[in-house]
């Protein structure tokens, strides 16, 4: 299966002036429509003393939060969440994101963040909800001398969708732990169910009605994550001490980790991603999927010949592949400042998918626009307190005074403002991701 570099065609968003400035060719649609001001409530614990909070629920029903610190900066930033998360949208989301992210407010920046109006893989729509709770913030609580877009996770996807769909919105954007490599960063999990089913058998079981392994799961399969965790575990014990795992538990559970190249602690997670993720995929872009491992060639066994020969195989539906990349895609067009920080070490999302950002912009001509950094850690979801004050501030300089930051001055920064706990600072200035072919084998 190729993963062609497409064009977002827009038909999913030609309803914003911003989208219609990009395109010739679109007609010119009517405003978009006011929005309700926001109500204030207490803020949830863990929010810097003196904020002041504000929820509402925008003209597309997305929840949203609005935190204004006591001493503003000035500056906005707009936070896309990660997941995605599956199911109805919680309005306690947005709680949740901003006692994670309450370092941006302590920084003295308002923060909004919306909750999606869509459960699931919804980038396109989850972008606009991204541009609505910043209207509402300018409309309804105050004016910013600079916003700042922050996708954190799959919120990166959301972030580079709304960069190019609402390219006037922004002055700069920040992205960190991001899925930015597109439809590709997915397709190991399809690598992981057929190897896990070639290895297991077991999901399904050989008593179960069998599917494709490329839809995730039947839209009718009443399993649950805790049912499909046990399973993981009879098959590769691997939520018991390495010595208490049978010889068999540990050849399988070896050749998942070696092949699929991750660390045994998160293989119940992949799988489970590689499930119910996948099958929420198939729902969004039609009821056929857009993954598939026909032709590709695992390595890393103590046996590969057998290996490819046994492992199911499947292909990816081409109109799903077009539906999906359609949603979720970007081409590095983006018109601001773009800085991003990766865990080394990350096994939720792979640092190799930086090295396709990089060369996505490049491509595009925005080469420049682009600094990447790097953390010596093996955390995705927060990457500690001391790292993200010299993102803000490094990439407000270059916003404000044209003054680019590197690798290097972000991690001296970094210890300026960490004298007193410098090991907090863990930037690795030399540090160059792999193409993320070397992690995840191209199709």
């Amino acid at each position: 299966m190729l993963r062609p570099n497409f064009a977002h065609p827009f038909t999913l968003g030609c309803s914003s002036l911003a989208v219609v400035a990009l395109l010739a060719g679109c007609a010119v649609q009517p405003p978009a429509p006011p929005e309700v001001a926001p109500r204030a409530e207490a803020c949830p614990a863990g929010v810097p003393e003196g904020a002041r909070c504000l929820r509402g629920q925008d003209s597309a029903t997305s929840h949203y939060l609005i935190v204004m610190p006591a001493q503003w900066s000035g500056v906005l930033v707009v936070h896309a969440h990660g997941g995605p998360a599956l199911g109805p949208p919680q309005a306690s989301r947005a709680t949740a994101d901003i006692q994670r992210w309450a370092i941006t407010v302590r920084e003295g920046h308002a923060w909004a963040g919306s909750v999606f109006r869509q459960g699931g893989f919804a980038v396109t729509t989850a972008a606009e909800d991204t541009e609505r709770v910043r209207r509402i913030f300018v409309e309804h609580v105050a004016k910013p001398r600079r916003t700042l877009l922050h996708g954190q996770s799959w919120g990166a996807m959301v972030a580079t969708r709304a960069a190019e769909m609402f390219p006037k919105s922004w002055d700069g954007m920040l992205l960190t732990s991001g899925v930015v490599a597109g439809p590709a960063t997915y397709d190991f999990r399809m690598d992981m169910r057929s190897i896990y089913q070639h290895l297991c058998n077991n999901h399904p079981r050989p008593d179960e009605p069998a599917y494709a392994l490329s839809i995730g799961l039947p839209a009718d399969s009443k399993l649950t994550p805790a049912e499909l965790a046990n399973r993981v575990d009879d098959c590769l014990g691997v939520r018991k001490p390495a010595a208490q795992r049978t010889a068999e538990q540990a050849r399988k559970l070896k050749t998942i980790v070696d092949v699929v190249k991750i660390p045994e602690s998160s293989v119940i997670s992949h799988v489970n991603w590689g499930t119910f993720t996948l099958r929420d995929v198939v729902s969004k872009v039609g009821g056929t999927s857009p993954f598939g491992n026909v032709g590709v060639r695992y390595v890393g066994s103590a046996d590969d010949a057998a290996l490819n020969a046994a492992v199911p195989r499947f292909t990816a539906d081409a109109q799903a592949v077009k539906r999906f990349a359609a949603d979720v895609d970007h081409r590095g067009r983006f018109v601001m400042p773009v800085l991003s920080t990766h865990g080394i070490g990350d096994s939720t999302v792979f640092v190799e998918g930086s090295d396709t950002l990089r060369q996505r912009m490049v491509a595009a001509g925005n080469g420049q626009r682009l600094v990447q950094t790097f953390v010596q850690s093996n955390e995705h979801s927060y990457l500690g307190d001391a790292t993200y004050p010299p993102l803000f501030e490094a990439l407000l300089s270059w916003v404000d005074k044209g003054d680019k930051p590197s690798a290097a001055s972000v991690a001296q920064r970094c210890q300026a403002m960490r004298a007193a706990q410098p090991a907090d600072c863990r930037f690795v200035p030399d540090y160059l991701p792999k193409p993320l072919a070397s992690r995840i084998p191209p199709r």
